[in-house]
């Protein structure tokens, strides 16, 4: 059997070559003498060979009884004679000597010519090889067939999985689109059935809101009456003992003649209770946003608290003031009147009117008994920015974009001073507590003290860089608190009239700032949507109420320092606490 090799292995070919009995007729023999020397030399060989074969056999490691493995015998391929020995051999084997001759001479002789082709000398190809390679090509391609099939069964598989998968997701989104159909009907199902009762809604918020301002007025009708019984209890309780006492100074001013001009000054004699009373600070450090209302079609430009009731009320840019109720947000009333944006609001120190300044150089007094506007000024020129009642109620100031502040009657509603100093629009006005003095903050950079009596400056204050947007007093009377569109936060000494310390906000200017009753603490209302209250005797920002998104415009505390309020360009009113 023949044994493949390889490439780098040498082939030999072996020739089959027959002899006959003739032949060893035609050779002829002769003798070989052999030398005794050449004998002796091969012996000496021989035995040299057995002796170091046996040294190397001693020369061994033992193996522990491991038997050698024999070295692979190298094997001989036969190759198949080519066509001219094929030839040969034939005419040998049948005794064809004279053909052989023949055929030796004429073929060398052509080959030493070049006329045979390479198909007559190149070796016959061994058609067992052939075929034993192919039958190893057979079966690597039936090894790698199977693979193939494996991989195709395994991706057959996947592919029905995948058509599974495909199968029940569209079911799925079938189902999906169906139920997503079924809602469809539904919601326009139930928006038919919102709309039908949406004509009811509104007729019951209108009743709500009817019966929330008759709730309203009902109180402050109560109020009265009791105020009213306690007098007449007072008055007969004095008779029964003959002691009538004489009236108060603020019944005086409340028996002026009907449409006559209130008494000027209201009271020059009042003393302020709350000069001697120290109040703990609200720990503004703690506060937090507790609730939000979208108050107004527009941004909400002041706040104000009742001195009474736990009531809100807020004025906007959409030409409407609103009354809320504290801390719940209940809408209790609104007023339309002004035909442009509402500036500023103030409470009557009784708590049964409001008065309302605005962008249509009117001031406006709404009366809660009658639930309409009573009055409006219109004596200024221009834009009114604020407004402040005086502590009796008999008197209100307001200040306007036309330089000037006014002094207004409640009782004969005409205009008894006019305040005039400033040499830029007049931002923000506020009363001394428990005085007859006024006072202002300007678009000229300063703050200026008024005496309502005489209508003339007393003090000004010089310090700010920018417009001053905003003034306010604490309710000793003492300290002045005004703010600029440089985000600069200045205090006043009224008495000394010096500046005790100036705080920053930033950069953004401040529109409004607000005194808590212990006069420690200042709420800054800031154009970066930041409410920053300050500390007054460390001079430094003692907490930042973020919540708004948009410049805040008003901020109040309210009469018990439970809480504050912020009012802001983004429609909103939010309560802190």
């Amino acid at each position: 059997m023949a044994t493949s090799l390889g490439p780098e292995d040498e082939i030999e070919v072996l020739e089959q070559v027959e002899f006959s009995d003739s032949d060893d007729e035609n050779v002829q023999y002769a003798a070989v003498q052999l030398s005794d020397s050449e004998d002796d030399d091969s012996d000496e060989d021989l035995v040299s060979a057995l002796s170091s074969l046996q040294k190397t056999k001693r020369g061994m490691p033992s193996t522990g009884g491991v038997t050698m493995t024999a070295e692979p015998r190298s094997g001989t391929e036969v190759r198949p004679a080519v066509v001219d020995d094929f030839i040969r051999n034939f005419l040998i084997k049948v005794g064809m000597e004279r053909t052989l001759d023949c055929f030796n001479a004429e073929w060398y002789e052509l080959q030493s010519k070049g006329k045979l082709g390479e198909e007559y000398t190149n070796p016959v190809p061994d058609i067992y090889l052939r075929n034993q390679e192919l039958d190893e090509q057979v079966v690597t391609m039936r090894k790698e067939m199977e693979k193939m099939k494996a991989i195709a069964e395994k991706a057959r598989g996947t592919w029905d999985n995948f058509r599974k998968q495909r199968d029940f997701h569209r079911m799925h989104h079938k189902r999906v689109v169906q139920e997503k159909d079924k809602l469809t009907n539904d919601l326009k199902h139930l928006h038919k059935h919102y709309l039908s009762y949406e004509p009811t809604l509104k007729e019951l918020q209108a009743k709500y809101q009817v019966a929330m301002k008759e709730k309203m007025l009902m109180r402050l009708e109560r109020d009265r009456m009791k105020a009213r019984v306690e007098e007449v209890e007072a008055k007969i309780k004095s008779l029964m003992e003959g002691k009538v006492e004489a009236p108060s100074t603020s019944t005086k001013l409340k028996k002026t003649r009907k449409g006559g001009d209130s008494k000027l000054p209201p009271d020059d004699e009042a003393v302020n209770p709350y000069a001697d009373l120290d109040f703990d600070p609200p720990r503004v450090e703690s506060f937090q946003l507790k609730k939000a209302f979208r108050a107004h079609l527009n941004s909400v430009s002041a706040v104000a608290f009742h001195p009474r009731k736990p009531v809100l009320a807020t004025v906007s840019d959409d030409e409407t003031w609103k009354i809320w109720s504290v801390p719940n947000g209940d809408a209790v009333m609104s007023g339309e009147g002004h035909k442009d944006w509402v500036s500023g609001v103030d409470f009557h120190p009784s708590g049964t009117h409001l008065v309302t300044t605005s962008g249509d150089s009117t001031v406006k007094l709404w009366d809660f008994q009658r639930a309409n506007c009573s009055h409006t000024f219109t004596d200024h020129t221009q834009a009114v920015w604020d407004c402040a009642f005086h502590h009796t109620g008999d008197f209100l100031v307001s200040c306007s974009m036309d330089h000037t502040t006014r002094l207004w009657d409640t009782q004969s509603l005409r205009c008894r001073q006019t305040f005039r100093g400033h040499v830029d629009s007049v931002n923000s006005c506020c009363w001394q507590p428990f005085t007859n003095n006024v006072c202002t903050g300007s678009g000229d950079k300063t703050v200026s003290l008024w005496d309502s009596r005489s209508g003339l400056c007393i003090q000004t204050f010089y310090g700010h860089m920018n417009a001053c947007n905003y003034v306010c007093m604490n309710l000793r009377g003492d300290t002045i608190a005004s703010c600029d569109a440089d985000g600069v936060v200045k205090l006043w000494d009224v008495r000394m009239v010096a500046e005790l310390g100036s705080m920053s906000g930033g950069p953004h200017p401040i529109n409004c700032v607000d005194f808590d009753r212990s006069g420690t603490r200042v709420a800054a209302a800031c154009d970066d949507s930041v409410v920053r209250v300050f500390d007054t005797v460390e001079k430094k920002v003692v907490s930042e109420l973020r919540g708004h998104e948009s410049a805040v415009q008003t901020v109040k505390f309210d009469p018990e320092d439970k809480r504050l309020v912020s009012g802001s360009s983004d429609c909103t009113f939010r309560i802190w606490s």
